[in-house]
């Protein structure tokens, strides 16, 4: 049989990283041992999570264990929640962002076409900050996803309305699309 400790060890990281409960016979089939060994596994660190420094514990929910917060540590995990979170906006999210702005309602491949690059990862970001929401389908096949901005947006750019934002200038968006353009070209003559 393997060290008790490494399969503890193991035991604890299937038990955090699933995050719900877990059968006994999948956490027996992972560190290959017979369910009573692993029964007795889980028991032992039960018994070592019990103790008054220890903010979690491990529960058994009909022949499955979880890993979760002991009752006694809720009020830290209340005043950790209660902190509003600060999203960092990168240069990719903040381009993203102008794009569907000022083009909404926008698909993905609208947004990658004028940026050049996939822009899932940007999207969904927005998406998970409150920044932009789906705003419907376009009619079209496949019936891609169509972006907006939400009130949030609004919040956070210090704007009431989208009519707000500043104006483009019309020149400097013919220099970018030249540039854009050129750009392409040399991405498909190398």
């Amino acid at each position: 049989m393997k060290k008790e400790k490494e399969l503890q060890g193991a035991i604890e990281a299937i038990l955090f990283t699933m995050g719900e409960s877990v059968e006994l016979n999948k956490i027996a089939c992972a560190i290959e041992q017979d369910e009573d060994t692993t029964l007795e596994l889980i028991h032992k660190l039960m018994k070592r999570y019990e103790a008054k420094d220890r903010g979690i514990r491990i529960i058994e929910l009909d022949h499955a264990f979880q890993m979760c917060t002991k009752k006694e540590a809720y009020e830290y995990l209340i005043r950790v929640a209660r902190q509003p979170k600060k999203h960092v906006l990168t240069d990719v999210l903040l381009e993203t962002m102008s794009i569907i702005a000022y083009k909404q309602p926008v698909t993905k491949i609208e947004i990658e076409k004028i940026r050049g690059v996939k822009s899932d990862h940007a999207v969904n970001k927005l998406v998970e900050y409150g920044l932009a929401e789906e705003v419907g389908r376009l009619d079209a096949p496949g019936r891609p996803i169509l972006f907006g901005t939400t009130e949030e947006f609004l919040r956070r750019f210090c704007v009431q309305s989208l009519d707000e934002l500043p104006m483009l200038n019309t020149d400097q968006i013919e220099q970018f699309k030249e540039e854009a353009e050129d750009e392409a070209e040399l991405k498909l003559n190398l």
